[in-house]
């Protein structure tokens, strides 16, 4: 645990040196930026000035780009499957999510609106030695954000956002804590020789306690890198995720994430994914198949 928590600082450190350097020392020889500044949601951008198709699929790690003004994009999980076994309480819970796609609508140059809903989970836990099984279906919460790019939104070797975000509890109370919750996150992506980019997200939420009786700081952090793979609509990407509760009843979680996209056409892409859990307090596997596309 503690080395794991040391590495994790380490990455923190070089990530915000190699930013520090690129955004105050480094060249961004990609050519005049576009004026796009006259668009908005009801005077779309034309086609031949939209930026590439850029989601926050596959991996946790999120994209700082934004939906070009006036234009709509969904992102979902076609299927997401949770699985943990608690062996020292000899339980297991899985949670299957369908079709919760994340709806994202462009307002201006650099700004979106999006809106991530959970229409079918489908929770199950099953206690070996008790023979107790527990089960929820039903809606789950909604999160509603607005993501703002600082730095790269239309071309460059780095870009920034940032992305305030509020959950509205309207899940039942077997899927979900009926509790608003909130927070923000930073995504950062800069291009490195060979083709790889970096990706860092670093997070801040409030949440309830898993007790029910109050709020506490929640902190996430992503390193990931990726690469095309066989040809350029063929992404690989790795990652390594942190969770750090100041809960005491919810433990630190880590996580080694894989997953490959690949680009069908200009405006759709499909990908498929699994993150391992590195500990016990994190979920064992969970695989996914998810899909996204541009309008």
């Amino acid at each position: 645990m503690i080395k794991i928590r040391r590495v994790t600082k380490v990455i923190a450190l070089l990530a915000f040196t190699f930013f520090f350097s690129h955004v105050v020392f480094g060249a961004d020889d990609n050519g005049p930026i576009p004026d796009k500044s006259e668009y908005n949601l009801f005077t779309p951008v034309p086609d031949d000035l939209m930026r590439s198709f850029a989601t926050d699929r596959p991996t946790k790690s999120d994209s700082p780009y934004t939906v070009d003004a006036g234009h709509f994009q969904y992102e979902a999980d076609l299927a997401n499957w949770t699985y943990d076994n608690y062996n020292s309480a000899k339980t297991t819970s899985s949670n299957l999510l369908l079709g919760d796609p994340t709806l994202k609508m462009g307002l201006t140059r650099n700004t979106d609106l999006e809106f991530a809903l959970a229409p079918l989970n489908i929770d199950a836990t099953h206690n070996r030695i008790t023979k107790n099984n527990t089960n929820g279906t039903g809606f789950g919460d909604i999160y509603s954000r607005i993501k703002v790019n600082l730095l790269g939104d239309d071309g460059g070797d780095y870009a920034l956002a940032i992305v305030p975000y509020v959950k509205a509890p309207t899940a039942s109370h077997e899927i979900g804590n009926g509790h608003w919750e909130g927070g923000g996150y930073m995504p950062f992506i800069a291009t490195l020789p060979e083709d790889w980019t970096l990706d860092i997200t670093s997070e801040v939420d409030i949440l309830e306690n898993a007790a029910l009786n109050g709020n506490h700081a929640n902190f996430q952090n992503l390193i990931n890198f990726n690469h095309p793979m066989f040809s350029p609509d063929l992404t690989g990407y790795v990652e390594f995720w942190s969770d750090v509760n100041n809960d005491k009843n919810t433990p630190t979680q880590y996580t080694l994430d894989f997953a490959t996209s690949w680009l069908v056409k200009d405006n759709l892409q499909l990908d498929v994914g699994i993150n391992i859990g590195l500990n016990k307090a994190a979920s064992d596997v969970q695989p996914y198949l998810g899909i996204s596309q541009r309008f």
